[in-house]
C-alpha cells in the first residue's frame, strides 16, 4: 500500500512541532527520502499525468509548511536565491538537478541584487533530498525534465525575497 500525503504531512508535523531547527530539518529531509522511495506515491503525485510546474499537495494550517510537487520540463538554470524568511527541502524524484551553493559577498540594496560567489556544486539524483535552512543561498540547474517533491517552511509564493547574482 502506497504512503499518503496525509502520512507525509503528519510525519513532518510531528517533527516540526518539536524541532524546527536545522536538526529538525534534517529529520524532515529523511522523511522526504522515505517518500521518494515509495514508487506508488511518486507515480500518484509525479507520474506521467502530472504536469503542473508547482502543485501544493498539502499546506499545514498551524505550522504553515507546504508539501509541493514540481514538474519542470526542458532545461533551466535558476539564479542564486534563498527562500526569504523560510527554509526549503528539495527531494529529487526523477531526472537530475545540479545544485550550486553560494556565499553572500554583498547584500542586496535598493533595486540592486546582492552578489554571491559559488562555494560548491553537487548532483541531486532520484531518491536524494537536501535541506536549505533560512538564508542558505543556492541555485538549481537542470539539463532536462525533472520531477521533485519540495517542502517549504512557508508558501514561498506569498513571501518577499531578495535577488542575487554571481559576482
Amino acid at each position: 500500500m502506497a504512503l499518503t500525503v496525509n502520512q507525509f504531512a503528519e510525519d513532518c508535523r510531528q517533527i516540526l512541532s518539536n524541532d524546527s531547527s536545522e536538526a529538525g530539518l534534517e529529520q524532515v529531509r529523511l522523511v522526504v527520502e522515505k517518500f521518494l522511495a515509495d514508487q506508488e506515491f511518486i507515480n500518484e503525485h509525479l507520474g506521467p499525468q502530472a504536469d503542473a510546474n508547482r502543485e501544493v499537495l498539502y499546506e499545514d494550517p498551524d505550522l504553515g509548511f507546504c508539501i509541493c510537487a514540481h514538474v519542470f520540463k526542458g532545461t533551466n538554470e535558476a539564479p542564486p536565491h534563498d527562500h526569504g524568511p523560510t527554509w526549503a527541502i528539495y527531494g529529487q524524484a526523477t531526472g537530475q538537478t545540479v545544485m550550486t551553493e553560494y556565499e553572500k559577498i554583498e547584500a542586496p540594496h535598493g533595486d540592486a541584487p546582492g552578489k554571491v560567489k559559488p562555494t560548491k556544486s553537487y548532483d541531486l539524483d532520484p531518491g536524494m533530498a537536501v535541506a536549505y535552512p533560512i538564508g542558505r543561498l543556492h541555485s538549481p540547474k537542470r539539463a532536462g525534465e525533472t520531477r521533485l517533491i519540495r517542502i517549504e517552511g512557508k508558501d514561498v509564493t506569498k513571501l518577499s525575497r531578495d535577488s542575487y547574482e554571481r559576482a
